[in-house]
């Protein structure tokens, strides 16, 4: 980073989140989004020994990363690889690539029966999913809520099955009516510790009370409004697990229903087929809730908004969540477009080089 950047790069060792270093980092990125995963990448320049003994304290797999700006945390994670480089001129720099804490259950997998014969609030399985994975002494800990929904699902995880963590999650926020997961970094207001949390909304994680406003001409810099018919559908179907018990016999895979968007059909929509594969389910109602939810979100023309705007202190550090009124008057919108988009993934890249601070907002209709 530039030394006048307003982000510091803070590194902990992960499970217990004892600060080990704040170093500087160059050409950053990061990202993070509502559901998967977000990214950071930087270079770490090594320009003497004392700093080649600072950063030797970075370990893959068991070092966090925190960006800290104005005081307050805008991204955590962990740093899963880095590369040590040499330039022919003897230019030693590090470059780390880390993951949101979220990457972590994608490091897990169940090794105990998971098991919900009775109806249960799925919010409080995730919840279970989460307090398993980090079970034992060697794992670092994130907190968890208390949010409720109002469905509940049977659901069992089978020892033996090595189902990785991160996808019995998405698997039950997928279904139908399904919720939200994110992990929210923070510091607490009153001790000032780093804090993570697991977030929890059904069926969305909704953060703030009052809208952020972003004008163009004004705070935004670019936008684009793409629409993709070949990642919807109108029709879609969910493949399970196989139903057949004899080695000798062909294998044909469980699957749900069939469910149609008749109201696309209605207005003029073509036959477009979405299909999608389940190995671990072998629950015929679970199939069809998947099948629902993928038609259901992805119907037709799959729109994902995207806007660029320059960062200032009027945008928070928690914008996962948040809802943004996009007001833009140009030629395509001679008359002014004055929409409402709920926030659910943000990529930010820093001021470098003359580069001002800047985010691109990933939207979806509020």
């Amino acid at each position: 980073m530039a030394i006048d950047t307003p982000y510091r790069a803070i590194f902990c060792d992960l499970i217990t989140d004892q600060t080990l270093d704040i170093l500087p980092l160059r050409d950053v990125q990061f990202d993070d989004y509502i559901g998967k995963a977000g990214s950071l990448s930087g270079t770490i320049p090594i320009p003497n020994r004392a700093i080649a003994d600072r950063v030797r304290q970075i370990q893959e797999g068991r070092t966090a990363v925190y960006l800290e700006r104005g005081g307050d945390l805008w991204w955590g994670g962990i740093v899963w690889t880095s590369t040590l480089q040499s330039t022919d001129r003897g230019v030693l720099t590090l470059s780390v690539q880390a993951a949101t804490f979220d990457s972590y259950a994608a490091r897990r997998r169940i090794r105990t029966e998971i098991k919900y014969t009775e109806p249960t609030d799925q919010l409080d399985i995730a919840r279970r999913l989460w307090t398993e994975l980090q079970t034992g002494a060697r794992c670092f800990k994130v907190t968890v809520g208390e949010e409720t929904s109002d469905v509940q699902r049977t659901v069992t995880w089978r020892l033996g099955d090595e189902t990785v963590y991160l996808e019995a999650l998405d698997q039950l926020a997928a279904m139908e009516d399904g919720f939200e997961h994110q992990i929210l970094v923070y510091r607490d207001p009153v001790s000032g510790e780093r804090i993570r949390q697991l977030r929890l909304g059904a069926p969305k994680i909704r953060t703030g009370a009052t809208d952020l406003l972003f004008d163009r001409p004004g705070v935004i810099l670019a936008y684009s409004f793409p629409r993709d018919a070949t990642r919807g559908g109108t029709t879609a179907l969910a493949r399970g697990a196989s139903t057949n018990s004899n080695a000798a016999a062909e294998s044909r895979p469980l699957f749900s229903t069939e469910q149609v968007d008749t109201a696309l059909l209605a207005d003029g929509w073509p036959l477009i087929d979405l299909s999608s594969d389940h190995n671990e389910i072998s629950d015929q109602l679970t199939l069809d809730s998947l099948a629902a939810a993928e038609l259901a979100q992805a119907r037709g023309a799959v729109v994902i908004p995207e806007v660029s705007i320059h960062l200032g202190g009027i945008v928070p550090p928690a914008l996962l969540g948040r809802v943004a009124r996009i007001r833009i008057t140009d030629e395509w919108h001679p008359t002014g477009l004055d929409a409402r988009f709920r926030i659910i993934g943000v990529k930010v890249r820093p001021p470098e080089r003359g580069r001002p601070d800047t985010a691109e907002l990933y939207l979806e209709e509020a």
